[in-house]
């Protein structure tokens, strides 16, 4: 498969990630915009939208902790739904982060270049320099400068919110609702982008230590903490600045800040802004370096891609991803096409919650995350329920440019891809074969999917309770005197087992011993183990017995259960 990333990112760093991707724009640009649809009810459509990406979140916290490889749902998708749709999602995944983080660095040079008096695109390209090299250092080094900036940024924040929150006017909240209900899940829509940075962290699992533990646990605190914070400033902002400059402003917050505490406060929110979309720019370039990196993996695009600075970082993923961001950023007005990006993630998310289900579905016994998604599979049909739902509020061009990403996906699947990549059969044809749709057994091992997972389930290490320590745990003893031979050990091995399965004694003794005669009984590190797989019986069978010794009792493990 090629080197593997170095596992250095613990749960600090897997939240500043997933904090800094989502405190950006949503934050500072769009509750005003967001206002003038709905009113101080806003405040409850940031809440709503929050909530709907739960399901999501969880779907995609079980794949990234059964599968933490670099390239996140790009990675999931390909192995579950095959190579035609794991196309799909990279290419749309890596254009949509690549916008976003375009955004970002020009949000931050336009809040910057304030102070620094030189061109907004100008001010964006160098700090993007800066985070492509912090990217190519390495992963480790990248985090810590997230995690300075994030802390810093909640600091702020919660310090504004504090401050201005005597100052509020409750008769700013009313009327709650200006055109009616009816306008919230579609103001929730509009600013569904402020948090679809919470899943980023997918694309770089494989470089997370204890990612069973530390992805859920980092998401989890990472959604909670943020979408207090979103209710708390939306609210302050709404009861702070009069409507009608609330619903023309592009800088709410600023505004409402420079309300409360004067020039002072708004200085202070603007570099809080600069804090933002920085986070939002370098987790942006790590995240979509990462999609490449996979993809070139797999040699869906050009495998030299895939290959490794000095520092172990994929350095020729992060210089094509930054310098397309540059791209864009030099020639700017893209926001449009940024938002329009947000929605092709609505298709993303339906993509992630399917694979659960796929996965879930397969049967294959390599599949075994350190976290699974509750409620299942009622929660991956509501998440794909909230994709189908919010897509169209998203207006119809988002829509066609979304089927647009999909005819590009394919287009380069038929025109490169397949001729490139290594023939994989996804987990969904071990799902059609156990609803007896077709037989694609002997296919779906020949492919390497169930050698892959147990690969990662090797790199990923054991758990705490892992199904053999469940098996030995739970096994019966027998005691031998240490003369016993080891034909004697399996004579009383034999009866055990015999009355667990139900299976003649006669029959699983005879089996044992001619295996154990013929070599077929592996022996290392002073123990042997007599085996055999029966029609009809236990799937796995087996006694332990130490090999030597000089003890004169000794208690034997016997597993006659299925493993």
């Amino acid at each position: 498969m090629g080197k593997s990333l170095k596992k250095q990112l613990g749960l600090l760093d897997v939240y500043a990630i997933c904090s800094g991707a989502m405190i950006s724009s949503g934050l500072f640009v769009l509750p005003g915009i967001a206002a003038s649809k709905v009113g101080p009810a806003v405040i409850f459509a940031y809440l709503l939208s929050g909530l709907l990406l739960i399901p999501s979140m969880l779907s995609t916290a079980e794949m990234a902790t059964a599968m933490p490889r670099a390239g996140g749902t790009y990675f999931f998708v390909s192995r579950s739904l095959g190579g035609m749709f794991g196309t799909i999602d990279g290419v749309g995944v890596w254009l949509a982060l690549i916008l976003k983080t375009a955004i970002a660095l020009l949000g931050f040079g336009a809040y910057l270049s304030e102070y620094v008096q030189l061109p907004m695109q100008l001010v964006a390209i160098v700090a993007g320099i800066v985070f492509m090299g912090l990217n190519i250092v390495g992963a480790k080094e990248t985090t810590r400068l997230q995690l300075l900036m994030v802390a810093g940024l909640l600091l702020i924040l919660i310090f504004t919110v504090v401050k201005s929150a005597p100052q509020i006017r409750r008769e700013f909240y009313s009327p709650m609702v200006l055109h009616g209900w009816e306008g919230l899940l579609p103001t929730a829509a509009l600013v569904f982008i402020s948090y679809i940075g919470l899943t980023k962290v997918a694309s770089v699992a494989e470089e997370v230590k204890n990612p069973g533990r530390n992805i859920p646990a980092g998401m989890f605190l990472s959604l909670i903490s943020i979408l207090v914070l979103y209710g708390a400033v939306v609210a302050v902002v709404v009861g702070i600045v009069p409507a009608e400059q609330l619903y023309a402003s592009l800088t709410p917050l600023s505004d409402a800040a420079g309300l409360t505490m004067g020039s002072s406060g708004r200085k202070l929110v603007s570099f809080a802004a600069v804090l933002a979309f920085a986070t939002t720019a370098n987790a942006g370039i790590m995240s979509a370096s990462r999609y490449l990196l996979a993809m070139s993996r797999d040699r869906v695009i050009p495998h030299s891609l895939s290959r490794f600075s000095r520092f172990k970082t994929p350095m020729h993923a992060i210089v094509l991803t930054s310098l397309v961001i540059f791209a864009i950023v030099a020639f700017a007005g893209i926001e449009r096409i940024a938002k329009l990006a947000s929605t092709f993630q609505l298709l993303v998310f339906a993509f992630v919650n399917i694979t659960v289900i796929v996965m879930r579905e397969s049967g294959i016994k390599s599949y075994d995350p350190g976290f699974r998604s509750p409620l299942y599979p009622w929660m991956q049909i509501i998440g794909i329920l909230i994709s189908v739902v919010l897509i169209p509020e998203m207006g119809l061009l988002s829509s066609i440019f979304a089927m647009g990403l999909v005819a590009v996906g394919v287009i380069w699947y038929n025109l490169y891809a397949s001729k490139h990549v290594i023939p994989r059969v996804g987990a969904v044809a071990k799902m059609a074969e156990r609803l007896g749709e077709r037989l694609l057994e002997r296919d779906a091992d020949a492919m390497g999917l169930r050698t892959e997972l147990r690969q990662i389930m090797k790199e990923r290490g054991l758990r705490d309770v892992t199904p053999f320590y469940q098996l030995v745990s739970n096994a019966d003893f027998i005691e031998v005197n240490s003369g016993d031979d080891c034909e004697a050990v399996i004579r009383k091995g034999a009866g055990l087992l015999a009355e667990q399965s139900g299976i003649s004694r006669d029959l699983i003794l005879g089996a044992l011993l001619e295996r154990t005669r013929l070599g077929e009984t592996p022996a290392d590190a002073g123990v042997a183990l007599p085996h055999l797989l029966l029609n009809g019986g236990p799937q796995w069978s087996g006694i332990g017995i130490p090999d030597g010794g000089t003890e004169n009792t000794r208690r034997f493990s016997v597993a006659g259960r299925s493993w």
